[in-house]
């Protein structure tokens, strides 16, 4: 049985919420599952997974790519202080699993978890592999991908097309988009502006003129616009002087009801980002962000271009003048937005958490019928098909470790940190 998980990584909300997802399906099959996220405090996951009510536990480890010369040797001599510390928080956890999430943080846990014996996989959201996960690709017994590209870095036994995991309540609101999709196009009524879970300057400053141009007052279409931590104020004070009713907030916890509340969506083209499009369905207008790796932003938001389910445009050519007239015709043509939302479902994969957590407990021989296997309800009819990756295999030698009792394991969050590697 599977009784502990170390999620590692994060970073930003397109690590992160894939592994909450994960994690959320984990727990609808096995509920006494004993979770614990170890990432850093620089990252989002440091505000978020308290607030989420998750355990969190931060360690030291400092990024090595895109540092300059003299951070990069700090950051490099750094590694053999923050493999201790990793090496103690595996230990003192005794996780059955280790999941990846990519993001520097991932790569000292996710290395000591091997060097102990204790079965890793990973998740692999974008066409372009990150540094960790690269780093990792032979350290993994699983890499769950979005793209197929990806494959062939971490190798035929080990990698699995599977999807971008979503959160279990974009699951729930897929099915309802799914068996109404007209009605909840109907009952749509906002613009939802989103640069990442840390905001998109370039968004901030010219969406608000760019939506007063297309028409929002006289459309009379309210805004919700995630800008990041610091853009709020500059943000909502341009909205007022445009008189549109726009509520701006630095962060959205409830992301598919927002969704679910749009008739569009203007945001970067990340990969949780799209996967989360998909899953509802939404038209969007997409700003790749231009510096991501191997510009694989810009890919993404021309994928769905390509298959009528988004329009892409370029950070370089956004004027306010370009946006307001997407934006305007968009929101004069019901039929063209509902297209482009059928579009985008179609490319959704709701389901991609419930695949990956069928093909751990096949891989790691957790009995199918310990929990309920994957689809929408948490019963399953006797009549139903089981799919193949979620039948019991040849277990892993995987050694058992008897379980700690709280006191034993005084993990703390953020605020209450500890150094468990003493």
């Amino acid at each position: 049985m599977i009784e502990r998980v170390l999620v590692a990584g994060g970073g930003t909300g397109g690590h992160l919420f894939p592994g909450i997802a994960v994690v959320e399906e984990l727990r609808r099959r096995i509920p006494d599952l004993d979770v614990l996220f170890v990432g850093t405090e620089r990252g989002i996951e440091a505000r978020v997974l308290p607030e989420l009510g998750e355990r969190f536990f931060a360690v030291d480890v400092k990024p090595l790519a895109g540092r300059q010369a003299l951070e990069l040797t700090r950051n490099l001599l750094s590694l053999p202080r923050s493999g201790v510390a990793a090496l103690g928080t595996v230990r003192a956890f005794h996780p059955d699993l280790v999941l990846g999430l990519g993001g520097y943080a991932a790569g000292p846990l996710v290395m000591a978890a091997s060097a102990l014996r204790v079965p890793c996989a990973l998740l692999e959201q974008n066409a372009h592999v990150g540094l960790t996960n690269r780093r990792l690709a032979k350290t993994v017994r699983r890499a769950y991908l979005t793209y197929d590209e990806t494959a062939s870095r971490f190798g035929e036994r080990r990698a699995r097309v599977l999807g971008n995991p979503v959160r279990r309540a974009f699951v729930e609101a897929a099915r309802a988009a799914g068996h109404d999709p007209q009605g909840v196009e109907a009952r749509a009524r906002s613009v939802l502006v989103l640069g990442g879970s840390l905001g998109a300057q370039t968004l901030n400053e010219r969406v608000p003129d760019a939506l007063a141009r297309a028409g929002l007052v006289e459309l009379g279409t309210r805004v919700v616009h995630q800008t990041g931590r610091d853009q709020v104020e500059p943000v909502e004070r341009r909205y007022a002087q445009l008189g549109i009713a726009a509520e701006v907030v630095p962060f959205i916890d409830d992301m598919a009801r927002a969704y679910t509340n749009a008739s569009l969506v203007i945001a970067r083209a990340g990969a949780t980002t799209l996967a989360e499009l998909c899953a509802i369905g939404r038209a969007s207008i997409l700003v790749p962000y231009p510096h991501a790796a191997q510009d694989h932003q810009a890919k993404n938001a021309l994928a769905l271009e390509q298959a009528s389910a988004a329009i892409a445009i370029g950070e370089q050519d956004l004027t306010v003048e370009l946006l307001a007239d997407r934006v305007g015709r968009l929101l004069r043509d019901g039929s063209a937005r509902r297209s482009m939302a059928d579009a985008a479902r179609r490319r959704g994969r709701p389901d991609a958490a419930a695949a990956v957590v069928d093909d751990l407990f096949g891989w790691l021989g957790v009995p199918t019928d310990a929990a309920p296997t994957s689809g929408g309800d948490d019963s399953v009819d006797e009549d139903d098909d089981v799919p193949d990756s979620a039948l019991p295999l040849s277990r892993p030698a995987v050694r058992r470790r008897p379980k700690l009792q709280r006191s034993q394991l005084r993990l703390r969050t953020i605020e209450q940190p500890m150094d468990l590697a003493r």
